[in-house]
């Protein structure tokens, strides 16, 4: 499992690399920037859940957003599977977690 890990995580940089060249969306390059595509990739999951996954299940429930970002914020995990999220306040600022939970719930 260890193994996996490193090498998963190995993948993750070169494909964070890769689409931060492309990234063209401000909050795109702000989930670039704050390391949240090392774990989770706009089409495919890697380590958490596509972003696209997450818009799909979140489409239309109204308190998403609220609870996305508390999320976000504090870590968690049990939803998308055992790999928990780890804390991200507040080394990302509380805005720009605003900004990448709603460009998230925008790509379903």
């Amino acid at each position: 499992m260890h193994q996996l890990l490193k090498k998963t995580v190995l993948l993750s940089a070169l494909l964070l690399s890769a689409q931060a060249a492309n990234a063209a969306d401000p909050a795109e390059s702000l989930a670039q920037k704050s390391g949240c595509l090392m774990c989770h990739g706009i089409q495919n999951a890697i380590l958490g859940p596509s972003y696209k996954d997450v818009a799909t299940k979140y489409k239309g429930d109204a308190a998403a957003e609220a609870r996305l970002i508390a999320k976000v914020k504090a870590g968690g995990g049990g939803v998308w599977g055992k790999m928990a999220m780890p804390p991200n306040s507040p080394q990302v600022k509380d805005d720009d977690i605003k900004t990448i939970v709603k460009w998230v719930l925008k790509q379903a």
